[in-house]
């Protein structure tokens, strides 16, 4: 009945093309709406006083979707179609949309109409919002950024006939006075990120400000479908990352390393994932890891490490690492701008006497040792650098056959030698050797499968290398020696060498 009632009167693949619009409002496709809402105890749509919210509405598929099932579920109780529907759209349902157009979007993808008070509507209002509202919400700045989300004042201080992007559910302190109701179920795909005024395309993430202001409302069931960057923490994240990973009413996490997968045509560095918090139930949480050529689950704490590895498969190897008491890299590598010249400086290009030579994004220059703020003891050291970025922006494109590289190019500069920030010193040494030997470690396959696991965006800091064992580098550690030092079974050395590239000190493959 509910699934004939729609088709009759729209056409859901409306929906699956917006799915493909690639922006930081990503669009959901109906089949994801559905795998959320299949998480939920399917009792729920056979109780007429079950109450759902989509605080994000964009499409409004997922009031939709709803809809539908509640059509179904409810008809033993409410036989008579439109009473069923009526009583559907009035007490069942709520959204707020994020502008003004995804209102008018989302009202004629659930009342099929625009207007709700109008004849068109399948079930009729009093005013032309129904149940799914939008308010023009503005900024609070101070010191030039939103108190609420973070947003540049000099990007979103606008004129009134363009969106301001200031989202209601986030820009108050008391989201229960919205609606002033209980909510059994809050679901949605909110807004990612928003410009934070930094330089070139730099942005401040948002969406887990919806998770945080939906769990104060304190809904039984909370699903919201987010970039996977959070398992890693940084830019914001931090401290979502470890309130995340301390819940334990997160009980299922569905993860897709390839946003692709989810969304397709839509790039997300760092992957996309769903989640189902459950109020009255806490335990350890179901983990299930999703690419085009597998499914992959296990239950486990979220909590087990300080990131939340993504990888069922890469655990097992994790633990034994671990197990071996090594002492992590990350105690070893230096923090991004180890030297104090940003990755926009530009030293001399002619040598004058006493400089030292620098190692900018556009070459090597050169610069005063005195001016030289941070780190002067490592100058004459030998030094180990890579790119603060993931290749190719987070290997987006990457086939999984194939295998990943992980880290841009490796490069040994010397005594006398210093980079900017575009750069991290990844290994400091005081011999040539002792460099050269690292230099040929961080191309093993063993070291960068490691360093991928705490790697969940584009960027790479020395916290990334939290699983790599800093080994004695006097001597030379190839990846049969790493495999037979660590006790890797044939099957976890088969996953490693499935999964990252060759490469070679050339950058090429060997």
């Amino acid at each position: 009945m509910s699934n004939d009632f729609y088709s009759g009167i729209y056409n859901p693949d409306v929906l699956s093309c917006l799915a493909n619009l690639s922006n930081d409002e990503v669009f959901t496709p109906p089949e994801v709406a559905n795998s959320m809402l299949d998480m939920l105890p399917q009792e729920l749509f056979s109780d007429p006083n079950t109450k759902f919210l989509d605080p994000a509405c964009k499409s409004g598929v997922f009031l939709r979707e709803i809809a539908k099932r509640l059509l179904t579920g409810l008809e033993p109780i409410l036989p008579d179609l439109q009473q069923r529907i009526d009583h559907i759209f009035h007490h069942q349902l709520y959204g707020i949309a994020i502008t003004e157009l995804t209102s008018l979007l989302s009202r004629r993808g659930v009342y099929c109409s625009k207007y709700p008070n109008s004849v068109y509507s399948v079930s009729r209002f009093d005013d032309a919002e129904g149940n799914i509202r939008y308010k023009r919400i503005p900024h609070r700045w101070k010191n030039g950024k939103c108190v609420f989300c973070g947003a540049a004042q000099s990007q979103y201080d606008r004129d009134e006939m363009l969106e301001p992007h200031a989202y209601e559910l986030i820009h108050t302190t008391k989201p229960e006075d919205i609606f002033k109701m209980k909510f059994d179920v809050i679901i949605s795909n909110p807004p990612y990120q928003l410009s934070d005024g930094g330089n070139g395309v730099s942005a401040k993430p948002i969406f887990q400000f919806f998770v945080q202001q939906a769990i104060k409302l304190k809904p039984k069931y909370l699903s919201m479908i987010i970039p996977a960057r959070w398992y890693a923490g940084g830019k914001g994240l931090d401290e979502f990352r470890e309130s995340m990973l301390n819940d334990n009413h997160i009980r299922k996490l569905y993860d897709y390393e390839s946003s692709k997968d989810c969304f397709d045509g839509v790039n997300i560095a760092g992957g996309i994932c769903y989640f189902l918090w459950d109020r009255d139930n806490a335990g350890n949480c179901s983990i299930t890891n999703i690419n085009k050529n597998s499914t992959i689950e296990m239950e486990r704490r979220l909590n087990e490490f300080p990131i939340l590895i993504r990888s069922n498969l890469a655990i097992s190897i994790v633990h034994k690492v671990l197990k071996a008491g090594i002492r992590p890299h990350s105690n070893y590598a230096y923090p991004r701008n180890p030297f104090g010249f940003a990755t926009n400086y530009r030293g001399r290009e002619k040598y004058q006497n006493g400089d030292i030579e620098i190692i900018t994004s556009v070459g090597t220059q050169y610069v005063s040792r005195k001016d030289v703020t941070k780190n002067t003891d490592i100058i004459d050291s030998y030094k180990i650098l890579i790119g603060r970025l993931v290749p190719s922006n987070g290997e987006l494109d990457v086939d999984p056959k194939d295998g990943y590289k992980v880290i841009t190019d490796t490069r040994l500069i010397g005594p006398g030698q210093i980079n900017t920030e575009t750069y991290l010193d990844i290994g400091v040494f005081v011999t040539e050797t002792e460099a050269q030997n690292f230099e040929k470690y961080l191309h093993t396959k063993f070291a960068r499968f490691l360093l991928r696991q705490a790697v969940s965006s584009v960027n790479i800091t020395r916290e990334s290398f939290r699983f790599v064992p800093h080994e004695d580098f006097s001597e030379e550690w190839p990846d049969r020696r790493l495999y037979a030092k660590y006790g890797l079974t044939d099957e976890e050395i088969a996953f490693i060498e499935s999964m990252i590239r060759p490469m070679d000190l050339t950058g090429g493959e060997d």
